[in-house]
């Protein structure tokens, strides 16, 4: 697998990891969030899907509230 192709499951599974718990392990999933550019960030939630079967948006609006959850969406280009 290339390492471009790598490093997009390991970020999906940092994600998916900091929301799966119960808490949301805010400070992982802010960064894992923050850390890549909005092109990046779309094949991100694409690869998200793929993998996981439900949508990041989803994932975040479940395990989020408020402006925190807020700020997500709109870094991830959600329609709030």
């Amino acid at each position: 697998m290339p390492t471009f192709c790598r490093w997009f499951l390991i970020k999906t599974q940092v994600i998916k990891t900091a929301v799966a718990r119960i808490g949301t392990d805010k400070k992982s999933l802010s960064r894992a969030i923050l850390s890549r550019a909005e092109i990046d960030l779309m094949k991100i939630r694409r690869e998200y899907l793929n993998i996981y079967a439900v949508s990041l948006d989803d994932d975040v609006i479940s395990d989020t509230s408020g402006d925190y959850k807020n700020f997500l969406l709109t870094l991830l280009g959600a329609k709030i």
